[in-house]
């Protein structure tokens, strides 16, 4: 626990200006972030006695072993790199708001030719018009099926509409008149898109003109006497109004506002946001978040509004925000909203009315999941902590191992050999510390040699990592053993990357920077291997432990404990014992340790598989010189597959744009060379899968 004082600065040495400051740890890791209109007035709350500190601020500046900060022209830079450094940094004393799961939009991709309507999760992509979120798949898609009587856009995926355009026949929804078919001709692009802009004009709020305009044509259908054309318009009126009916008019003035609420205790906060746009309740989210700060809830507002809009810009920002509290500085985020909107926004708190009585069920929601959460936590927390201790327990350890670390190998009868690397922490699986290895040691299958190469890899970064800190001094190990592997070929962690605002000049300086005044060489970002488990679990029997015992051992490291975990009887082994640790079937540890190492399984499976595709999906053109993707993709559609470009002539070859005669030769010479490659065989219906556009270039 280190003396807030021993690394207080000076007095005028921090200038009272606008900007950000982040504490760091005695490892140099950044542990929290934050902004202030004066550095100088923040940064001395800090500095105080810590028995007049929130506990939770107490506990940071203690832990902490520096400050510095980095000054900015204006508050509204200061909230735009505050967003980024939390981001980038992942501080573990920031407020950050977790979700438990990836919610679903309506998305139409008008960045393709032919737009397509679907359900998408994840990072939005540029081009795409989203809608929603949605709380469940299921809700849009019964909106999608209303919609597509009257707006037939296209909802195949690129395979089926491909499939339908070589066999010139439509899919069934284009039979029964819930699509287009673009992929036949039946509509031309131009037509197409029209559709898509239509069906987004409509969901985007537009809808009285639609529902008018079929009224029209039904009444002149009807006076004409075109009895079932006017039938197929009532039909289509009817399922229009019970699409509308799904999301019910909430505010009258077809206002565009998200509408934000908390519920909140002394150790957790839940905020849910309902987006409303042309009146109406188009999306709803929530998350939740640990209080590891001292934060008011006009703080958790801002945090909201931080992991909410830092991502989003354009009309995914409405023009009116509602929030429960307003920041403690509303100017610079009420300005830090237009300039992700590029226009003006109004944050406020309602006062009365319709939106007043909305953001009270926006706030009951809220309370309703923070009830969920913590019922759902402590079930969870009490199985997870009787698991720990199971474990414990049954491998005669000091401690619960907190930090669990698994270990499998995969490969295909000996051809890319890979290995995965899972982490579970309090039981919970943690998945930016996940990490996967190539085995470049040997070539062949041998799992035993592999596991301890792992092990080796792995734990050289570790001990790398603490020598690097201080942590750790180089006498207890040799140069090459402290150095970072070469073939650590480990995932990077998400999250990472550059951090830095927008325009305006800027200044580092700090106690703990020295005379010079230069930034250290540690970023402060989180490490990769630098955090050791207590337990290291294996897949796979005493073979497998033993190996993983000795590559720790040759390291010098010997506080922490292996297992290895055998699948043909569930049997637990442990280095040294000839016979194995058996946990009651019923045990919770067992459930735990099948968890972690199952999931190992499935990670490394993924990675493999992976690798397996990318070799094979290896395409001949790729050894003709000075063939690039654009033309080797042109050859592709020219012809329809690496098959028919085989069997074409030289001249036929010089018909595709771009192709001279010299290259020509070089694809018919590099073809000729190449023995085509065995048919591939769909496992789940053993059919034998023809090359004819299933080669890629």
């Amino acid at each position: 626990m280190a003396d807030p004082s021993s690394y207080r600065p000076k007095p005028g040495q921090i200038p009272d200006s606008p900007g950000v400051y982040k504490f760091r740890d005695e490892h140099r890791r950044v542990i929290y972030v934050g902004k202030a209109k004066s550095l100088r007035q923040r940064l001395a709350n800090y500095f105080q006695p810590l028995a007049s500190l929130h506990p939770r601020t107490a506990t940071m500046v203690t832990t902490a072993a520096s400050v510095e900060w980095t000054v900015v022209s204006t508050e509204v830079e200061a909230l735009q790199l505050e967003y980024s450094w939390i981001k980038e940094f992942d501080p573990r004393f920031n407020v950050k708001y977790r979700d438990d799961k990836s919610y679903p939009y309506l998305a139409v991709t008008l960045n393709e030719e032919f737009p397509r309507v679907q359900v998408m999760r994840g990072h939005k992509k540029k081009g795409v018009r989203y809608f929603g979120p949605y709380a469940h798949a299921w809700a849009i898609r019964e909106t999608v099926d209303l919609m597509l009587r009257v707006f037939p856009v296209r909802t195949c995926s690129a395979g089926v509409f491909r499939n339908a355009a070589s066999a010139g026949r439509p899919c069934l929804l284009g039979y029964i008149g819930k699509c287009s078919a673009p992929c036949v001709g039946r509509t031309t692009p131009e037509e197409h898109r029209e559709l898509a802009e239509e069906f987004c004009d409509f969901m985007a709020g537009r809808t009285g003109t639609y529902i008018r305009r079929l009224e029209k044509q039904m009444m002149a259908a009807a006076e004409e006497m075109e009895y079932e054309r006017a039938g197929r318009l009532r039909d289509d009126i009817g399922a229009l109004r019970r699409a509308m009916e799904k999301n019910a008019v909430v505010l009258a003035d077809a206002t565009d506002a998200d509408l934000i609420a908390l519920a909140e205790d002394e150790l957790e906060a839940a905020v849910q946001i309902f987006h409303v746009r042309g009146g109406r309740v188009r999306g709803q989210r929530g998350w939740v978040t640990d209080k590891v700060e001292a934060v008011s809830t006009a703080g958790l507002v801002e945090h909201a509004l931080q992991q909410l809009y830092g991502e989003e810009s354009g009309d995914a920002v409405p023009k009116e925000v509602l929030v429960p509290a307003l920041p403690e500085d509303a100017e610079a985020v009420t300005l830090w909203l237009a300039g992700r909107r590029g226009s003006g926004v109004s944050l406020r708190v309602p006062q009365r009315g319709d939106k007043k009585d909305l953001m009270e069920t926006v706030a009951r929601n809220a309370q309703q999941a923070l009830v969920l959460h913590k019922t759902k936590r402590a079930s969870d927390l009490t199985t997870r902590s009787r698991a720990l201790e199971e474990i414990a327990e049954a491998l005669d350890l000091d401690s619960a191992p907190l930090r669990i670390e698994c270990f499998d190998i995969s490969h295909l009868q000996g051809d890319d050999v890979v290995a995965s690397m899972v982490v579970f922490e309090d039981g919970l699986p943690r998945k930016s510390e996940y990490r996967r290895f190539q085995i470049k040691g040997f070539e062949g299958q041998d799992d035993v040699r592999s596991m301890h190469e792992v092990i080796s890899r792995r734990f050289k970064r570790y001990l790398a990592e603490k020598e690097r800190t201080g942590e750790w001094g180089p006498e207890g190990v040799t140069e090459d053993e402290s150095a970072a592997p070469d073939g650590a070929d480990a995932t990077v962690p998400a999250g990472a990357g550059e951090a830095t605002a927008d325009g305006g000049p800027r200044r580092t300086n700090g106690a703990d920077l020295g005379a010079t005044g230069e930034v250290p060489a540690d970023d402060g970002r989180p490490k990769r291997f630098a955090y050791p488990p207590q337990l290291v679990v294996v897949d796979g029997g005493q073979p497998q432990v033993a190996a993983a015992r000795r590559a720790l051992d040759e390291l010098g490291i010997d506080d922490i404990a292996v297992c290895g975990l055998a699948k043909r009887l569930e049997e637990v082994w442990l280095p040294g014992d000839d016979d194995p640790v058996v946990l009651p079937r019923s045990s919770e540890g067992l459930y735990l340790l099948q968890r972690v190492r199952d999931t190992a399984h499935d990670f490394a499976i993924r990675y493999q598989r992976s690798k397996r595709n990318k070799r094979v999906r290896t395409s001949p053109l790729d050894a003709v010189p000075g063939l690039g993707d654009t033309r080797k993709q042109a050859l592709i559609k020219h012809f329809g597959s690496v098959k028919r470009l085989r069997q074409a002539t030289i001249e036929q070859i010089c018909e595709v744009p771009g192709m001279g005669r010299k290259t020509a030769e070089a694809v018919a010479v590099a073809l000729a060379q190449a023995a085509p490659a065995a048919p591939a065989v769909n496992t789940a219906t053993g059919e034998i899968i023809e090359d004819d556009g299933g080669t890629t270039a």
